[in-house]
């Protein structure tokens, strides 16, 4: 006679306390039983805690990562900004006068006299700039010179002689005769000048 398989049974307290066991007990039970409600509460209790752990150990391992990939991204935009960056305005001036007076420095030691001139020239052209900049008004040198004090402006003098042999290399051209003795006291002048200011 055939037997009638009817449909299989689905034993869900059968598989809570498998799982509970085995991770209880660490193995399977050898018989089944019913769970009982004290034991489906700690199960799930425990379930609970090493689920808690673990987040906890994913939160802060992500924090970590978090807080290593900030620190690189500043020390990144710190490195390409000391690499490719602007540099301050105060900065790119200073570094700008200092390449244009050495260049005056190199073309006053010159054995050469047209040299000199250019020299000289070029330092008054720093010497307008800088009166320029400092608020001294007027359509020439010798306007903002004379509109000058020289209780704030000390070497005063020294702009007005350095700015005479200008001058004369200006109006007179190669008929100035400009002697060494001349040229380097102009120059000296004007250094004077330019490092009462920290232009230089």
């Amino acid at each position: 006679m055939a037997t009638t398989t009817g449909p299989v049974q689905f034993n869900i307290s059968y598989v809570f306390n498998l799982i509970y066991h085995l991770f209880v007990t660490g193995a399977a039970p050898k018989v089944a039983s019913t769970l009982s409600y004290s034991n489906l509460t700690a199960f799930a209790s425990t379930i609970w805690f090493w689920v808690s752990v673990l987040a906890y150990l994913i939160s802060l391992g992500l924090i970590g990562i978090l807080v290593y990939y900030s620190i690189r991204l500043k020390q990144t935009e710190e490195e390409m900004q000391a690499k490719f960056g602007t540099i301050p305005e105060e900065v790119a001036h200073e570094q700008v006068e200092h390449a244009r007076w050495k260049r005056i420095r190199e073309l006053i030691e010159s054995s050469q006299q047209n040299d000199w001139r250019a020299a000289i020239i070029e330092a008054d052209i720093m010497l307008d700039e800088m009166l320029t900049r400092l608020g001294y008004i007027g359509a020439s040198i010798g306007d903002k010179l004379k509109t000058a004090n020289q209780s704030h402006f000390q070497t005063l003098q020294d702009a007005w002689a350095a700015h005479k042999v200008r001058n004369d290399i200006a109006h007179q051209g190669t008929a100035f005769e400009l002697s060494p003795n001349i040229a380097y006291r102009a120059i000296g002048q004007y250094e004077n000048v330019f490092r009462e200011f920290n232009e230089i």
